[in-house]
């Protein structure tokens, strides 16, 4: 485990027993190892000295989070009665606090329009840097946006791709690295094939050792060094300002993860448009996504709906009762307010 999950308070063992049992199940627990990096540090902070958790010490951590949002407290609460709910099974009984109630997701993704995509690809296309950094980028933006907009990739899968998992050949990727754990492949059109192609041919005359090796990083910078998540928040960002699109900012986007939000909802419209009825395109797209289940994906349908209302009278009637209306507001270029 690296040093910034390195737990040192007496609930240690135990946080790293269910951490164990996530990886054991194929679940990475990213966000878990945070949480629990957090109560580590409350539980040293309080000079915990039992592996008793009382409601008292839950009272007390719960009132040092003024500031998290319901949303947060119900995944730190979460961890909480895994963690308890685990000791107490190994013979440590403990208070397991009861879940709050589970809050409303009122979040709205941005979802760009067609042409917005197209001004946003032409403009990272033409984007060019004043000096020479060998720590940016910036060279394979080009390609990672088209990946993330053509595939509905996470950008964490996107920069966990190893060149031994492209298929140009074959016209597909190999997801070894994926939010739920379980690898999937996705298919790779013409038009990303060749700039794929375009990338890998300029990317391999750069002089760094092993960059065609099959288990380095297929996107890289000019250094040799891995992308970062943040590189792309960056350079979208820029990309937003060159092309005229406000940011509200404050998680509301648009985020490099809107562009996932926008493959989806694209894709259902190109399903429609072709004659294909939605109850029919849902599990293909649920499956392209990597859900675990139909229910993640039907938001996706009933944005979709609301973005283009004429669509719901191509769908079949059997859909009436699975896609329930829902009544979001958008503007004249298609765009959610």
């Amino acid at each position: 485990m690296c040093e910034q999950f390195n737990y040192r308070s007496i609930l240690a063992p135990y946080m790293r027993n269910l951490l164990e049992m996530k990886a054991s199940a194929g679940i990475s627990g990213h966000r878990m190892k945070w949480i629990l990096k957090e109560f580590d540090d409350f539980a040293e902070a309080t000079n915990l000295a039992d592996t008793y958790i009382t409601s008292d010490f839950i009272a007390s951590w719960h009132k040092t989070r003024k500031a998290d949002c319901e949303q947060t407290m119900y995944a730190k609460y979460s961890v909480w009665h895994q963690l308890t709910t685990l000791m107490s099974r190994t013979g440590c009984p403990c208070f397991i606090p009861k879940l709050p109630k589970m809050p409303q997701a009122g979040f709205t993704p941005y979802i760009f329009t067609v042409e917005q995509i197209k001004n946003i690809l032409n403009a990272c296309d033409r984007y060019r840097l004043y000096d020479v950094r060998m720590g940016t980028s910036l060279f394979a933006m080009p390609a990672i946006l088209r990946l993330l907009y053509s595939t509905g990739v996470r950008i964490s899968e996107a920069l966990s791709i190893l060149n031994e998992d492209v298929h140009l050949n074959e016209h597909y990727i190999y997801l070894r690295k994926t939010k739920n754990g379980t690898e999937r492949i996705i298919p790779v059109c013409e038009s990303l094939s060749s700039v794929f192609t375009e990338y890998i041919a300029n990317r391999n005359k750069m002089p760094v050792p092993g960059i065609d090796s099959s288990k380095h990083s297929f996107f890289t910078k000019p250094d040799g060094t891995v992308i970062r998540a943040c590189s792309v928040y960056q350079h979208l960002r820029k990309l937003l300002v060159a092309c005229g699109i406000p940011y509200i900012g404050n998680h509301h986007g648009p985020r490099v993860h809107d562009l996932r939000h926008t493959f989806a909802v694209h894709s259902l419209v190109q399903m429609s448009r072709s004659g294909m009825d939605l109850y029919t395109g849902l599990p293909i797209l649920s499956t392209s996504l990597g859900h675990h289940s139909l229910k993640a994906t039907e938001q996706y349908v009933r944005l979709t709906f609301a973005m283009y209302p004429e669509l719901e009278q191509q769908c079949s009637a059997v859909n009436a009762f699975v896609y329930p209306k829902v009544s979001l507001a958008y503007d004249d270029n298609d765009r959610l307010c």
